[in-house]
């Protein structure tokens, strides 16, 4: 489901380049089953109101089946989903390019222009990383929680978004050196299928 396809380099170490294909891979699986969480929760909130709804036509007192801070539950998961998603989509190809100037350029100034976009977005996601990981830090330090009824610490979603942050870090980093080495991005491939349909 989650396979990393077109990553692998021949010159890269075999064991560093499974073992990053592994940590995109668990990152993407993460990212997964905090979407999951977020399905079940919802899916017991409506299935508690059918129960209620159904309960009052029939006359009998409905039971209150309420989920207490869904909404900062779902909020939190989807924020960690979302982080926790970035490196492997960036791999898998899925991430929205603008690739009309890339295609108009000429090899150099596709490869100038790619390793250019590399770094600044590895120098950008690392600063988005640090910052989370100190928010998180901070709200570690002084037991910050969330709002609403049933209260959870803020570090945990945080230190969730901030880890995202790194693994999307170190996927940039692995790009640019990829195409610092002469070769095309690991997504390419990917890309390109998604571009025309015939991503399988």
């Amino acid at each position: 489901m989650f396979a990393l396809r077109g990553s692998r380099s021949a010159n890269d170490p075999p064991a560093m380049r499974a073992g990053l294909d592994k940590l995109y891979a668990a990152a993407l699986w993460l990212s997964a089953a905090c979407l999951v969480a977020i399905a079940l929760l919802i899916g017991a909130q409506l299935f508690g109101r059918l129960i209620d709804e159904s309960l009052k036509l029939i006359g009998i007192e409905p039971f209150g089946i309420v989920i207490l801070s869904l909404a900062e539950f779902s909020g939190s998961l989807l924020a960690a989903a979302s982080f926790l998603a970035l490196a492997g989509t960036l791999k898998a190809g899925a991430h929205i390019r603008i690739t009309m100037l890339l295609q108009a350029l000429p090899p150099r100034g596709r490869y100038a222009l790619e390793l250019w976009a590399f770094g600044a977005s590895a120098l950008l996601s690392a600063y988005i990383a640090w910052q989370l990981t100190h928010f998180a830090f901070v709200s570690f330090q002084f037991d910050e929680v969330s709002p609403g009824v049933v209260r959870f610490p803020l570090a945990v979603p945080q230190a969730a978004m901030a880890l995202g942050a790194i693994i999307l870090t170190i996927a940039l980093i692995d790009e640019f050196v990829l195409v610092l080495r002469g070769r095309e991005p690991s997504f390419r491939k990917s890309e390109d299928a998604i571009t025309l349909g015939k991503a399988e």
